[in-house]
């Protein structure tokens, strides 16, 4: 460990090696049970023990360093499933363009490791980012300098170059002589696609992501409709290669076509999904698909897309309920990025509670479902063999969400990170 790290760490009062957590309140969130006086012993980075504090301290080596939270809720850390940590908000088509024309991918990295390290504040110790847009595969790098140490962030866990077809994604609409840069990889046809997602994952890439539709509509069927922009055998492709290797899949979806046509394909999880209606929740539900509804991020672009943007936000609400009550799994996802860093995703948690889910869920949506979404069975709970990510507040979060913006500790592998 590097001495400066070590320093920090001294000064904290909290070894990455091992320590000792004293927990006024812990919150159980697979119960919703607050128990009181709990200890935490950590070990490299995990929870070896836990239980009360006079049998945790108890048993702890001689002289270990406590982190004193008596006065503290304890939960885990939270787990963002959706951001573009290379992106800084894009309202309007123009702020996207900007970005990508007159911002250097250097210029971005460092602006994308100030979102990291405002992510890791906030609370979120976990984050899935969802493709960089025209920035390359300046996640990987950021997510290899954030494990070395480098800077500080989240356990990133990347997708690198989202995919999408030819003349289906920005930047679109310049004068035809124009060679421009492109948000997305570019692939068409089977074979090229196979090809294309093994050197994603060779260059990288956690995750498989595919914008699978554009251009919604309001059909007469009062479904939102939306044009998809592969064939279905080109989209199998993507999971069958994906899954082959690996990898999990990621379906950027709008409309009821485009929500169909990843459903057909088998991919993992769904965003955004504003058109989901009953028959969609059933088949994702029976296929166990996670989705990130992006509550906030509809919010935030409305303005920029115009009427349909405000009535697709206001469908998204409705769709939310109706898969709360039906069993989908939901994970937080907030798209940040498409909303500017400066922005707590945690106000997701606010949204989802007033569409419908109790405290408790919106919690477990923030931590247990997005680690089963990662498949990162050590992640969203703090249980003997968890990584010892956790924060703490001194308010209770199951009698107002909105405290969960305002935490007090955050603790990554063991080694404090916010203390106020």
């Amino acid at each position: 460990m590097r001495p400066l790290l070590l320093l920090f760490l001294t000064a904290l009062g909290l070894s990455a090696q091992t320590s000792l957590v004293h927990a006024g309140r812990l919150l159980e969130l697979r119960t919703g049970q607050l128990r009181l006086d709990q200890g935490l012993l950590i070990q490299e980075g995990r929870i070896a023990t836990t239980g009360t504090w006079a049998q945790v301290s108890a048993a702890a080596p001689k002289g270990v360093a406590v982190l004193d939270l008596s006065d503290q809720v304890v939960l885990p850390g939270l787990i963002e499933a959706h951001t573009h940590v290379l992106l800084q908000g894009n309202r309007f088509s123009q702020d996207y363009a900007d970005q990508i024309l007159k911002e250097s991918i250097p210029y971005r990295t460092l602006r994308a490791a100030a979102a990291a390290r405002a992510g890791l504040n906030w609370g979120f110790t976990a984050m899935r980012d969802l493709g960089t847009e025209g920035a390359g595969y300046a996640d990987v790098d950021l997510k290899k300098a954030i494990e070395a140490g480098i800077v500080p962030g989240p356990r990133l866990f990347v997708a690198g170059r989202a995919f999408s077809a030819t003349g289906t994604y920005p930047l679109q609409n310049y004068a035809w002589e124009l060679d421009l840069p492109s948000g997305v990889r570019v692939v068409d046809g089977v074979e090229a696609i196979r090809v294309a997602v093994r050197d994603e994952v060779r260059r990288g890439a956690d995750w498989i992501k595919v914008y699978v539709d554009r251009g919604t509509s309001l059909g007469a069927d009062g479904r939102l409709r939306s044009m998809t922009n592969y064939r279905p055998e080109e989209l199998k492709a993507f999971v069958e290669e994906a899954h082959r290797l690996g990898k999990r899949t990621s379906a950027h979806v709008k409309g009821w076509d485009g929500i169909d046509a990843a459903l057909s394909a088998g991919f993992d999880t769904l965003e955004h999904a504003d058109g989901f209606t009953d028959d969609l929740f059933d088949r994702a539900i029976k296929q166990g698909t996670f989705w990130c509804p992006t509550l906030y991020a509809g919010l935030w672009v409305a303005e920029g897309r115009g009427p349909l943007g405000r009535k697709s936000t206001e469908m998204l609400a409705v769709a939310f309920r109706r898969g709360l009550a039906k069993g989908v799994k939901i994970a937080l996802g907030s798209d940040i990025g498409a909303f500017p860093w400066t922005e707590n995703p945690a106000k997701v948690l606010a949204l989802m509670v007033q569409d419908g889910m109790t405290p408790l869920q919106a919690l477990q949506a923030a931590t247990l479902v997005g680690a089963e979404l990662l498949g990162q069975p050590d992640l969203g709970h703090l249980g003997v063999g968890a990584r010892a990510d956790l924060v703490a507040l001194t308010e209770d979060p199951l009698k107002d969400i909105t405290a969960l913006q305002r935490l007090r500790t955050v603790v990554k592998g063991g080694v404090v990170v916010r203390r106020d």
